[in-house]
Parts: structure tokens; sequence; C-alpha cells
């Protein structure tokens, strides 16, 4: 797909995620990798119903902004799912998802896998998904923290902030993103009911038959 093709893809899905109140006001943040490793991001401050194709700004892989405008301050997280998942990373999208960001401030849950497995659909569209600790919006330091990751989540869950995943295309993110969402809802509404969830031998059979990164 061409980059005008991909400007107009972005603000597209942008705008069905803002219209379904998945993110609100100038909340959440998408970016998408180019053939040449630039990437397209979407701008500060700026509301996912309200894109425009022209606005979305061109981050060269060395820091060079192309654009009339500034790219969103959580750029960092964004080039450093790029920079450690390779080429299984070809976009990534953050939310501020009201079930996702209230289930990052539940206690008791798993930090390393933070979603239950209820359903087949949240394990082959995430893996498992970490969460990650507070961070000031903007600190550079949750860059530092995916990095820390070494490429081997494809999910994270930043602690009362939200959801951040990184795709193999755009549509691929926005849906497993809209999963994590899913997932989380499910999660707050079964809190305390002793949902079954899936058994560890079924959850191997689905990682084993859809190739899937549980690790």
């Amino acid at each position: 797909m061409n980059e005008n093709k991909l400007r107009e893809q972005i603000c597209l899905l942008a705008t069905s995620i803002f219209d379904r109140g998945l993110t609100h006001g100038s909340t959440g943040n998408i970016s998408v990798r180019l053939d040449d490793n630039n990437i397209l991001v979407t701008p500060s401050g700026s509301s996912f119903g309200r894109l425009d194709p022209n606005q979305i700004v061109k981050v060269s892989k060395s820091g060079e902004i192309t654009g009339s405008t500034t790219p969103t301050k959580e750029l960092p997280l964004h080039q450093a799912f790029y920079e450690t998942r390779g080429m299984k990373s070809g976009a990534v999208v953050h939310l501020h998802s009201t079930y996702s960001v209230a289930l990052s401030m539940m206690p008791g849950i798993n930090e390393d896998n933070v979603l239950p497995s209820y359903t087949p659909y949240s394990v082959m569209l995430l893996g498992k998904v970490k969460l990650l600790p507070f961070f000031v919006p903007g600190d550079p330091a949750m860059g530092d923290s995916i990095k820390g990751l070494a490429g081997k989540r494809s999910a994270v869950l930043l602690a009362n902030h939200g959801p951040v995943v990184s795709g193999k295309d755009l549509e691929s993110a926005v849906n497993a993103v809209e999963e994590l969402e899913a997932t989380a809802k499910l999660a707050l509404i079964l809190r305390g009911s002793d949902a079954i969830e899936l058994k560890t031998s079924q959850i191997d059979k689905i990682v084993s038959k859809f190739n899937i990164e549980w690790d």
C-alpha cells in the first residue's frame, strides 16, 4: 500500500475507533511503518475523530520529521516496537480505552499476563500481555521498558494509562487492540465470579495450531 493510501487508512480506522468510544478527546496514537523503514504517525494533540491525512507526520529512522505538525509525544513507544520486533511490527496502536485502563488498576492481576485466557481469540491475537508500570505521558522511559522486553511481546498494558499493541500491519494492530479491550471488559464483568478460563492444554493447542508467541 502506498503512502497516501496508508495515510487515508490511518484516518479511516482512527475514526472508527473514535466513533465507537474506544478512545476519546485527543487521546491515543497510531503509527505505520513504510517500506523504507520511515514511519507515519499521528500528530500531537489530535483527535482520532478528526484526523486529516495531510497532517500525519513522517519520521525517518534517524528521527528527522517531515510535515507541518509535531508527532505524538508517545513516539518513543512506537519506535521501540519497530526496533525490537523487526518486520513482525508494521503498525502500532495506543489507546486510552476504558476497560483496559480500569483493568490495569485492579489489585492482584498477573503482571506477566494481565488478561485472563477466556477466549481463544485473545490468545491468538495478543499472546501474553505484559503490565508495565506507570510512566508520566511522553516519558522516553516507556520506550526503554518496551525495549527491555527484547521483542518478546506484541502487546502491553501501561498502568493507569492504556494498551499499546503492535501488529504486522495497521488492520491487524487495530483488530488486536480491540480484542484486548473486549477481553479486559470480560475480565471486569466476570471479576469475582470464578469464571472458567481456558485450560493450559487448550491454550497449548491454540498456540501450536496458530504458531502464537507465548513466552
